[in-house]
């Protein structure tokens, strides 16, 4: 058995490590101008991207402006274009000489507005614009239906469409006008006292 040494106190302070990373500065005014040289011109092709950059954004932003714009303007192109043939329809309608003609004339005229409004519907129809067409009984839905008066009546129940004032249209399935209505309601049931 080796004698016992006696502990020593563990030293509070760590021992110095030795760094092995060494910090190389040159001192060569020669070659701190290069090295800043190279750092300037690789700032100035920095700055040149990003402003090249910058720039190309806003091309970028202002050519989508303009197409914005444009898409605003020139929306309902189609819907115009098949549009006209009613219109020209129906100026062809007002031009007939109604005194000169006779009887005849008037039955070819409601034929012609009844040729109208099918071609109208066809234009409807391709741009998904429906009617809101409630038909007497019908549930008032007030997210189609916008309610002009209230009927007391006893022919339809209560809450329901009593007569459809004007058609409302759903654009693509959006409520573009909500058709006008009159509403039943329940009549009172005390009788009116009489005198």
């Amino acid at each position: 058995m080796s004698p016992e040494t006696p502990a020593t106190p563990a030293d509070p302070t760590p021992a110095p490590q030795e760094t092995t990373t060494e910090v190389v500065a040159s001192t060569d005014p020669d070659a701190l101008k290069a090295e800043l040289e190279a750092v300037r011109a690789q700032a100035a092709e920095n700055l040149d991207k990003f402003l090249r950059a910058k720039a190309e954004t806003e091309n970028v932003r202002r050519r989508a402006d303009a197409e914005v714009a444009s898409t605003h303007k020139f929306a309902i192109e189609r819907f115009a274009l098949e549009m006209l043939a009613v219109k020209d329809s129906l100026e062809r309608a007002k031009a007939v000489d109604v005194q000169a003609a006779g009887g005849v004339v008037l039955d070819r005229m409601l034929e012609g507005i009844d040729l109208t409004l099918r071609l109208m519907d066809s234009v409807f129809q391709k741009f998904a614009l429906a009617e809101v067409s409630p038909a007497k009984g019908d549930r008032f839905d007030p997210e189609k239906h916008q309610a002009m008066s209230m009927q007391e009546t006893d022919e339809v129940p209560a809450n329901h469409v009593v007569v459809a004032v004007q058609k409302g249209y759903l654009l693509n399935g959006r409520l573009l006008r909500p058709a006008l209505v009159i509403v039943a309601k329940a009549p009172d049931a005390m009788p009116e006292p009489q005198a």
